[in-house]
Parts: C-alpha cells; structure tokens; sequence
C-alpha cells in the first residue's frame, strides 16, 4: 500500500483509462458491465483517500514523466477538486449497478460492450479535468470526454439522438475552440500552462484589468459556459438528455455540467482572481442576469413540458442557474451555496433521471398523460421521484433547501433582496413542473400504457433509493456538503485580489 498511494493521482486517470481500452475489445456486454463495475467502484475509495491526504496533510503535487512543474503536467490536489473528484466518482459508483439491465434493455447487444468502454472514456476524461493542474492538459481531457458524450448520446434507442450527437457535437467544438484560444492568449502572456505558476505570473506581470487579460478570461469564461449549459448557451441539452439511453443520461446530468463548472471556477477564482478582483468585473453582474434568466426561463419551458426527459433537462438548465449564481455572488455564503448545489444537483437530478430510467423499462411511455396511475404501479420508484422532486423545489428536509438557503445569505449579505424573491419564485416554478408530475402520478387512475408495470428488479431500486435517502440526509447533516463547500469557499475567496 505504501508504494501504492503515492500514485493515486495518476491511478485516480490510468486505472478508467485501461478499463476504457479493454472494454472496447470485449465482445460481451455483461463482461463489459463487470469491469466497468469494478473499475467505477475502486475510483471513490481513490478520491476519498485523496480528499483525507489534502484535508491531513495540504494540496497533493503529483509530477508526470519526471518534469518538475511548471515545465512538466502537474496533477494538482486540494480541497476543491478532491470535493469534484469524490462527487463523481461516488455518483459513477452508486448509480452502475442500474446499468445492467437498462443498457441491456435499451441498447443493442453487439454495442453493449462500446457504451461501457465510451462511459469509462467519459469517466477518463471527466476525472482529468478534474485533477490536473495543468490548463491545455485540462482541455485534451474536455476532449475526451466530450467525444465520448457524443458517442453516449448517439447509442440512444430514438433515431432522435443522432441528431441530438450532432448538435452537441458542434456545439461543444465551438465551446472547445473558445476554451483553447483564451488558454492560448494566457500562454502568450505568460508563458507557462501550469495553472498554479499561471496564476502567480499574472499577478506578478499583469496586476489589475488588461485588455489582455480580460479577453483571455472572456473566451475561457464563454467556451467553458457552452460546455456547462449556461443558459443561452443550453440549446445542446434538452435534446442530448431526451434521447439519451437512460443510465447515460443520469450519469450526464450529474456529473459532466458539474465538472465544467468546477473549471469555471478553478479559471475565475483561482487563475484569474489572483491578477485582478472578478468581482469588481461586468462579468459578474452578466453571470447574475444569465443566473436568474435561467433559474425564470427554463423552469416556465419545464411547467409546460409534456416529455418528462425533456422537463427534466430544462430543469438542468435552471438548477446550473442556481450555481452560477453563487458563483456571481462571489462572497462565501453566496459560493458556498453553488458549490453545496453541486453535490445536492447531482443527487437529485441522478434520482430523477434513474426513477424516469426505470419507468421506461417497466412500461416505456415519456408523454406525461401515459403515466398516469404510475404511482400505484411502481410505488418505491415513484416515491424516491417524489423525495428527489421536492428536494429541487427547496422543501425544508431536503438537501435542495440547505443550496438555496446560502445562497439566499449570500444575496442579503450583498444587499440584494429582490434576488431572495427570485430564488424563492423561481422555486415555486420548479414547484409547478414537479407537482404536474406527482399529479398525474398518485392522484389519477393508472392509464392502460402502464398497466403491466411494476418497480424495477432491486439492482435498479437500490441505487434509486440510495440517491433519495442521500437527498434527505444532506438536508438533515450537512458536515459533508455545505461544512466541506464553505471551506472550500473561504479558500477560494481568501485567493482573489
């Protein structure tokens, strides 16, 4: 173990990345689904092993290829990405065992193999982002995983999600092309791609607000928002979350928006605040507007919905406005509500996406007029979509409460009352979207689309389960959740100028 756990960062990458590989020579989807079982259970005991060493011991510098940084690719640890690389790892881990019969069910056999070896690819690229220290290296790891989205999305069972592929896939490239030329600009300005010695560099040779600088940060800040579906730049979503196979959807949904913010901030807080004060920038009043737009515009969009997937998805849209706006708050209440939003986003939107999953495998209909009655039919499912539910309203209980309850601090401390209204209306709009569908579920007669169905065999309820006990939980405890993001918060802040 002790010649082991040294090399966590670079285990933490290699150990999905051969997985990835030796998946795609499988020819048999369930010997497929058994490595990426295991492989996907053994990367949170890895992240977890790294969060402990970081809040033990500092920040883990890991040196690639025996380059000292900054000439060489660093993998960076501290509490922020040790808080990102545990949420998606764990998310990864609980929710794989609903991947067996859902992929089995909605997914030809001869490609069962491939969707495991571009999830293990997805989840390669997803955890890089996350751990390197290095900005290019970061960008190659977008790549990664980007592609193997697109892949993800393309395997859907609607010929729908084609399209679907193809409208992210030009989509992200653009995000991509924006996110390569701002790095290229800090390259040129500072002559390092190391994103800790990037920092001192700027602060050092460019203190307060260049036009250089800031076009650097303008063009990170828009590449990196199309990747994270920030409202207007969502248009990708709806339809890459609607056609989907349903496990790849959930993945998706929790963790791929979560890591392109988490580098949004890691570029904002950490890059950039050393140079000059994000806060004191126009950028900070347009991701507010752009914030409420999306918490206001996509929640109506969602009330009026009928493809539960697709309501789904514009809620995505709505919740990513709840995080970017604590971001654009920027004092510790208000970030410390989008970081905790992370985490509670993710639970959630996996227990929606898994509880929609699992009526499509029992009975197929989306149009929400065919799931009704689908309460009495498929109770344990219906009430962890309940749980789940009302934790994105912000119900006292849950963990979507404890997010909207900083950030509503967040925007008093600011002074800024009318946004507490906001965040409390645009909760009412989720009230609307989610109420429709309980309504439809408990209240009326079971329709004859779903007369034969059933809640899902125990491997697809058990992870469903867990993910809204979690939703309740994080409500009740928030040690891990908010304690962890308001440290993380406070160290961010404590490193902006």
């Amino acid at each position: 173990m002790k010649a082991v756990w040294p090399h966590l960062p670079a285990l933490q990458v290699v150990i999905p990345l051969i997985g990835a590989l030796l998946a795609g020579f499988m020819r048999r989807g369930t010997t497929a689904f058994a490595l990426a079982l295991v492989v996907s259970w053994l990367m949170p005991v890895i992240a977890v092993c790294m969060l402990w060493q970081v809040l033990s011991s500092g920040t883990i510098s890991y040196h690639l290829g025996g380059w000292e940084p900054p000439w060489g690719i660093e993998y960076r640890v501290d509490a922020l990405n040790g808080f990102v690389l545990v949420l998606v790892s764990v998310v990864g881990a609980v929710i794989m065992p609903f991947a067996r019969r859902s992929v089995a069910f909605e997914i030809a056999a001869p490609q069962r193999a491939w969707f495991y070896c571009m999830y293990l690819l997805c989840l390669t690229g997803l955890l890089g982002i996350a751990i390197t220290g290095d900005a290019f290296n970061a960008f190659v790891f977008l790549e990664i995983s980007s592609l193997s989205t697109y892949v993800l999305i393309a395997l859907g069972p609607d010929r729908r999600a084609l399209v679907a592929a193809f409208q992210y896939l030009i989509m992200g490239t653009i995000g991509a092309t924006f996110y390569v030329i701002g790095v290229g600009l800090l390259y040129l300005l500072t002559g390092t791609l190391n994103m800790a010695d990037m920092a001192v560099r700027l602060a050092e040779a460019w203190p307060g607000q260049s036009p250089a600088v800031i076009a650097a940060l303008t063009f990170v800040t828009v590449g990196v928002s199309l990747k994270l579906a920030l409202f207007p730049l969502h248009a990708w979503l709806p339809n890459a979350y609607a056609y989907a196979p349903s496990w790849a959807t959930a993945f998706l949904a929790a963790t791929a928006t979560k890591v392109a913010i988490y580098l949004l901030i890691r570029f904002l807080f950490s890059v950039f605040g050393a140079s000059i004060d994000v806060r004191a920038l126009p950028l900070s009043d347009i991701l507010m507007a752009l914030s409420v737009a999306a918490m206001f515009i996509a929640s109506t969009v969602a009330v009026f919905e009928r493809n539960v997937k697709r309501m789904l998805a514009y809620s995505s849209v709505a919740q990513i406005g709840y995080i970017t706006l604590g971001i654009a708050l920027a004092n510790q209440a208000g970030l410390t509500g989008g970081l905790v939003h992370i985490v509670n986003h993710a639970l959630m939107k996996a227990a929606l996406f898994l509880a929609v999953g699992a009526v499509f495998y029992r009975a197929c209909p989306m149009n929400l007029t065919d799931l009704a009655g689908i309460g009495r039919r498929m109770p344990l499912t219906m009430t962890a979509f309940t749980i789940a539910g009302f934790g994105l309203v912000g119900t006292p209980g849950t963990s979507g409460f404890i997010s909207k309850w900083y950030l509503a601090i967040g925007a008093i401390e600011r002074g800024w009352w009318p946004l507490v209204i906001a965040i409390m209306a645009s909760s009412l709009l989720a009230l609307l979207y989610v109420g429709r569908v309980l309504e439809v579920a408990w209240l009326r007669k079971p329709s004859p689309a779903i007369a034969d169905a059933s809640d899902p065999p125990l491997s697809m309820l058990l992870p469903l389960l867990v993910l809204a006990l979690a939703t309740i939980y994080f409500g009740i405890d928030t040690e891990w959740t908010a304690g962890m993001a308001s440290t993380v918060a406070k160290a961010l802040l404590g490193g902006v100028r």
